[in-house]
């Protein structure tokens, strides 16, 4: 499986020629969905979801379908009727030849007065999991963990606990493009010294072989 990094919290995975996406939203590339076989959407807020983009996608490729929850399916079921599947917690499902779980049910706590949206992640393959905007631990062993690094829910010591909780075989920085250049060496090297597994991020358009 091949593992690109787009902006933010958007990753591409390929595998046997056909191409899974996570979460293009406004802060990933114009192009995030562009080519998808199949996209999953963790949640409603705009930097995960954007609908605009995702309709192109789905015009472009009459084959693509998108899996997500019920406050983003609602927005894009109309216009795509039969190519946009609700899921949640406990779901599995095939889409684009790779395998899925379903975990989670809640955003994190951005503060007590901001009422909490629904969330999901994603579990591909047994493999790689995407929590979306949550510290979703998925109850069962994971290689790759897509760490939702630097957000206004979070702390990094939050994070660090996160990571030891999971215990992936390796952690891939997402949710990033709020933390600047000055603070990216604090965060590897905290992480990487306190979350007890091997840390590491990608530039955004690199990729890695898992």
């Amino acid at each position: 499986m091949k593992l690109t990094k787009k902006s933010h919290a958007c990753i591409r995975l390929e595998k046997d020629g056909r191409t899974l996406v996570i979460d293009p939203g406004n802060f990933s590339e114009q192009d995030a969905a562009a080519g998808a076989d199949a996209v999953l959407v963790t949640h409603e807020h705009p930097d995960h979801f954007d609908g605009e983009r995702l309709r192109t996608a789905l015009e472009a490729n009459p084959g693509a379908e998108i899996w997500t929850l019920r406050s983003v399916a609602d927005q894009l079921s109309a216009a795509f009727p039969g190519r946009v599947h609700t899921v949640g917690h406990g779901d599995t499902f095939s889409a684009a030849g790779f395998d899925v779980q379903v975990h989670g049910e809640l955003h994190a706590v951005i503060h007590p007065d901001i009422p909490r949206i629904t969330n999901v992640g994603y579990l591909v393959d047994g493999s790689v999991f995407h929590p979306g905007d949550a510290l979703t631990v998925p109850g069962q062993p994971v290689e790759t963990l897509l760490l939702p690094v630097m957000a206004p829910w979070s702390k990094i010591s939050e994070v660090i606990d996160y990571v030891r909780e999971v215990k992936p075989r390796r952690a891939i920085d997402i949710h990033d493009a709020l933390l600047t250049d000055l603070a990216r060496p604090i965060y590897d090297r905290q992480i990487g010294a306190l979350g007890g597994t091997d840390h590491s991020r990608l530039t955004p358009g690199d990729s890695a072989e898992l």
